[in-house]
């Protein structure tokens, strides 16, 4: 997913309108580096409003884990796609 500088400032902006300091929210726009992870927190921040850092952080990683989990999940696909290559052309491929 590619990075957009516009999406991970909006994060930014949209923390800071809700309250949060500055130096949080940009943090936070750091780690929400792509176009999928900064419309989620950007959704979330905007659903939510302003909560306490630590809830806040909770959620964070949670978006942060399911980011991991679905690229181990394509990782897993891609080489297992490989493998079913693999048994109907045999080891030299097609």
């Amino acid at each position: 997913m590619p990075y957009n500088e516009n999406l991970s400032s909006e994060v930014r902006r949209v923390m800071i309108r809700e309250g949060y300091p500055a130096d949080f929210a940009a943090a936070v726009a750091r780690e929400m580096n792509t176009d999928y992870l900064a419309g989620r927190m950007i959704a979330y921040v905007r659903r939510v409003g302003l909560i306490p850092p630590e809830e806040f952080a909770d959620e964070m990683l949670a978006i942060l884990e399911e980011r991991d989990r679905l690229i181990a999940k394509h990782l897993a696909e891609e080489a297992q796609g490989t493998i079913n290559d693999m048994y109907e052309n045999g080891l030299g491929g097609r």
